[in-house]
């Protein structure tokens, strides 16, 4: 994977399941103090992996205050395939939040990771490892966060660490 990173150009369109997965370990590489994701339900992306969980993890651990929200359209295959996923829940219940759309928002195909309002990657359209991201590039950044914004509000935090919290 680390060619892959090597090989990786930002600020142009690229195409591919590893390098999109590589794009995102250099966005959450790069994270200081905040991650927000929104996707359809976390199976692209080498979510369900060990090395996507010690990312996370290692960002979280990296100070108190450091905040992962995650947006979805359906967090089933986050409960049920992403134990390491739910068990970063359970550690770090202060620091993570998982919410999930409304009906009407389920139409949106593209997914999105932001770090610190500055880096991103950004898949067009969920069916196509095609997709773009930057870093250091807050102005680029700027309409994702926005819409990240407004799918936050329209959406509910229904995901948490017990089963009760569904």
């Amino acid at each position: 994977m680390a060619e892959i990173s090597n090989k990786l150009t930002p600020n142009v369109s690229l195409q591919g399941e590893q390098a999109y997965e590589a794009a995102i370990d250099l966005i959450i590489e790069n994270a200081q103090h905040e991650l927000l994701i929104f996707d359809q339900d976390l199976s692209l992306g080498a979510y369900s992996t060990t090395k996507r969980y010690e990312a996370l993890r290692t960002f979280l651990a990296k100070n108190r205050l450091n905040r992962l929200v995650i947006v979805l359209h359906d967090p089933q295959y986050l409960l049920v395939r992403c134990p390491r996923l739910m068990g970063l829940l359970k550690i770090y219940n202060h620091a993570i939040s998982v919410h999930v759309t409304d009906e009407q928002l389920k139409s949106i195909r593209e997914v999105f990771v932001i770090a610190d309002q500055s880096h991103y990657v950004q898949r067009f359209h969920v069916d196509e490892a095609r997709f773009i991201y930057a870093l250091n590039n807050p102005i680029q950044v700027k309409p994702l966060n926005m819409k990240f914004a407004e799918l936050l509000k329209s959406s509910s935090e229904s995901v948490s660490a017990t089963t009760s919290g569904l």
